[in-house]
């Protein structure tokens, strides 16, 4: 009825209007009026008529193009919608179909309305069948469906013909929000109130149609993960081959106690402008009243970040400072210390008594106070690393510092020894004020000053951390033939229907094998392989681009490091990007394969769950899990749980375990979820933006066998684990990692169930001989006969690495019982 109203309100104006230009017309200028043409070309003379034509400014080409071209674009899903009564009797789908169906016929008719009222030409698909070809240009209609893809949904039927008909739809409601903000990008469009009102309901209308359908979309899907109810607490959960061990909550000091899910305010509707209207709305409404929110950020944020480990102590970081806990056998980590110290980010590295913090947020202080810095150039403000002794980690002390232009987003521990600590640092913030901190140029692309387009190296005094200081800014992005400092991805998108990519200025994580003098870099719009034989002077040795990456993230290798995981953090972390309309090699993992020095694309994995517009998901941080003659990693994905993929075949990573939580609140997404999934010491670790922090063990299922766990439990980390720091796992040659290898090798077929069983018996016996340290020589020379008796696949094969692994194990079982 609005929209009916406003039409004939809008007819009525056209004609005040002609009558007012009629009467213009009359007073006649006696001065001639000229428009020029081109440089060398003459000029034209205008009649008074023409004139005032030229100076009417109440619509724009723009918005002419946009209404031809959304009146196809509505068309379509009308035909679209046509197809759902003979092929699906879902009833969520019948009811998509006729709101649809009513909505964009009507909206078709005033958009029809309003070319004609103007004398523009005025598209009637119905009426041609051939105008949804020539009308308007494909391109010019975002989401539309092709040819093929109408063909293919005409023929489908059922269950099929609903998930194809979701994904179709969706897309296409999507198209027509990115036409209606295209529309709004263009100078002088939209200028008509009418016009303005029209594409704005348009664009509500099909927001909230594409959050029906994602639930619905979502509903297709049997995974226990997708429609878990909500809640701080108490939210619904769904596990698959983990056990949650333990789950705690945030310490004291570490939230709001009036806010602990950290929700923005609400908004009562006596504080609205609209508070009279609100309580006639809720009269007249049986509908529970729509919660509203502020959208300001508090002014502390409480946010748990990464983890470290060294020996029985785990470090957690946090906007608001760190967190120190004892790790037992059995037992939940004991809170043993909490440091107050606000300076966002907090990723955390642990070496020997020092605990390295990374600091970005512009109001943090050297002091740690929680007033903050408001002043744009301030002695008090810190960015960049902060340096603890935590030789007692009950009372931690800072000891040092170092300031960098861009902060501290993450580090990475490149080396180390009884003298020197030497970091990478990755600064991702804005530049600093050259008044604050000398030499921190802002510059552009082009300016060989500029703070941008490099890393910081690092080194600190293992015995005067104060005297911690950058020692150099290497240019690590530089073009290799001209030496540009900008001179791999310059940021934007790789063509039609390819993600919008970071340009890459800057490193988010560079993950270090310093045993193979290697490092990988997610550096904003490349995944970037380095040599750091030099640690103080990395020197990259490829880089690639993704069309579906956004903003490479993080990165992770295989415990060999033939492998490099890299993660695609599309929309920053604090999206909803696991929908079930989201594309699933957006926001995903790419699996990259090391061959001669380069990178070579294998594979994608996303989670398959569907997440809620409520729940930011997106592939994060992670690490290996080390089963031997496998690569397993954990990784969390936000609000979308924690994920156990197995990438052993680089090209088919699948999902073997996950957690999962339901939404944080119903109605508002809130910055929660996993942020940092790691597994130490035979356990996962999981620190929980808002919850806290939760432990996991794996559990037996049908893709992991009971010895492969107590292999894995049994691995060698080192003395420390820290975020983008790898070292080499090791096993003992004790016989559950050959009972391991067993497992693997039966799995694949490739024992025999005989060769198999009497391999396992044997080893089994030897595990009790091996933790009592008595001999048996029968047992020694059985295995050594079995050992024999292993077959010998083709040399390179991932069966015929296990295979020598096994008789490795076997050899020194043997060996140690004799």
């Amino acid at each position: 009825m609005a929209r009916k109203t406003a039409f004939l309100i809008g007819t009525a104006c056209a004609a005040i209007t002609a009558s007012l230009t009629a009467t213009g017309a009359g007073l006649a200028q006696d001065a001639p009026i000229v428009q020029p043409g081109a440089p060398g070309e003459a000029g034209r003379q205008l009649s008074a008529q023409e004139a005032v034509q030229i100076a009417a400014n109440r619509y724009s080409q723009d918005d002419v193009d946009f209404m031809q071209a959304m009146i196809l674009h509505h068309y379509q899903a009308v035909q679209m919608a046509d197809l759902v009564a003979d092929r699906t009797s879902t009833p969520e789908l019948v009811a998509i179909a006729g709101r649809i169906d009513a909505s964009q016929a009507d909206e078709i008719a005033f958009m029809q309305g309003w070319l004609r009222e103007r004398g523009e030409a005025t598209p009637d698909p119905a009426a041609d069948p051939h105008a949804m070809h020539h009308e308007a240009r494909h391109e010019q209609m975002a989401g539309m469906a092709t040819p093929a893809e109408m063909e293919a949904l005409a023929a489908a039927n059922g269950s099929e013909f609903d998930e194809l008909f979701l994904g179709l739809m969706i897309e296409h409601h999507n198209g027509a929000v990115e036409m209606v903000d295209h529309l709004l990008e263009q100078g002088g469009s939209a200028y008509d109130p009418v016009l303005y009102d029209f594409i704005n309901d348009v664009r509500s209308e099909q927001q909230a149609e594409i959050r029906r359908m994602d639930a619905v979309l979502a509903g297709l899907s049997q995974d226990p993960r997708n429609g878990l109810s909500p809640g701080f607490r108490d939210a619904g959960e769904a596990i698959s081959n983990l056990d949650l061990v333990a789950s705690l909550p945030k310490p004291t000091g570490f939230f709001d106690t009036e806010n602990p899910a950290g929700l923005p305010p609400e908004v009562s509707s006596e504080d609205s402008d609209d508070a009279n209207e609100s309580e006639e709305a809720a009269e007249d409404s049986e509908e529970e009243a729509e919660r509203r929110f502020s959208e300001r950020a508090p002014f502390l944020s409480f946010s748990n970040t990464d983890m470290a480990f060294a020996g029985d102590l785990m470090a957690v970081g946090n906007y608001h400072g760190f967190n120190l806990y004892r790790l037992g056998a059995d037992e939940a980590p004991q809170l043993i210390s909490s440091v107050v110290c606000p300076g966002g980010q907090g990723d955390v590295s642990i070496v020997g008594d020092l605990l390295i913090v990374s600091v970005q947020d512009t109001r943090a202080r050297i002091d740690c106070g929680r007033q903050g810095v408001s002043e744009e150039v301030s002695e008090d403000r810190l960015r960049g690393l902060r340096i603890f002794d935590i030789s007692d980690p009950v009372a931690p002390r800072q000891v040092g510092l170092v300031q960098t232009c861009r902060g501290s987003h993450t580090h990475s521990v490149v080396s180390s020894d009884e003298e020197t600590i030497v970091v990478y640092n990755s600064g991702t913030s804005s530049i600093r004020d050259e008044e604050e901190l000398a030499g921190c140029v802002s510059g552009l692309p082009g300016d060989e000053e500029t703070a941008l387009f490099s890393i910081d190296v690092i080194e600190i005094p293992v015995d005067n951390p104060g005297a911690a200081r950058i020692v150099d800014s290497p240019r690590v992005f530089a073009d290799d033939e001209t030496g540009r400092i900008a001179g791999l991805w310059e940021g934007g998108d790789h063509g039609e229907d390819t993600q919008t990519t970071r340009r890459t200025d800057q490193c988010h994580d560079i993950t270090v094998f310093p045993s193979l003098d290697l490092a990988a870099g997610a550096c904003s719009g490349n995944g970037i392989l380095f040599d750091i034989t030099d640690p103080r002077a990395p020197r990259r040795i490829d880089a690639v681009v993704d069309q579906g990456f956004a903003y490479w993230h993080s990165a992770t290798f295989n415990n060999d490091g033939t492998k490099v995981l890299f993660t695609d953090e599309w929309g920053g972390g604090g999206r909803p990007r696991c929908r079930a309309h989201d594309p699933d090699t957006w926001g995903a993992d790419a699996i990259y394969t090391i061959n001669d020095g380069g990178l070579d694309f294998a594979s994608y994995f996303k989670i398959p769950s569907a997440q809620t517009e409520v729940e930011n998901c997106v592939a994060h941080n992670g690490s290996v899990i080390p089963v031997p003659g496998r690569d397993l990693f954990v990784q969390s994905w936000y609000q979308g749980g924690i994920s156990v993929i197995d990438f052993t075949d680089a090209q088919n990573p699948v999902e073997i375990a996950f957690f999962d939580r339901g939404p944080i609140d119903e109605d508002i997404l809130v910055l929660g979820g996993y942020w940092s999934s790691y597994w130490y010491d035979g356990r996962i670790y999981a620190s929980e933006i808002v919850r806290g922090l939760d432990v996991f063990a794996l559990e037996p299922s049908e893709y992991l066998s009971p010895n492969e766990i107590a292999a894995a439990a049994l691995a060698d980390q080192g003395k420390a684990f820290n975020p983008q720091q790898q070292m080499p796992v090791t096993w003992p040659d004790h016989p559950v990692v050959g009972l391991a290898y067993i497992d693997q090798l039966v799995r694949a077929e490739a024992l025999s169930p005989d060769l198999a069983a009497a391999l396992t018996g044997a080893l089994e016996q030897s595990a009790a001989q091996w933790e009592s340290g008595s001999d048996d020589p029968d047992l020694a020379a059985q295995l050594r006969s079995l050992a024999d008796d292993l077959p010998a696949p083709e040399a390179g094969s991932l069966t015929a690495q296990r295979t020598a692994a096994l008789r490795s194990v076997i050899d020194s079982v043997a060996q140690a019982v004799r």
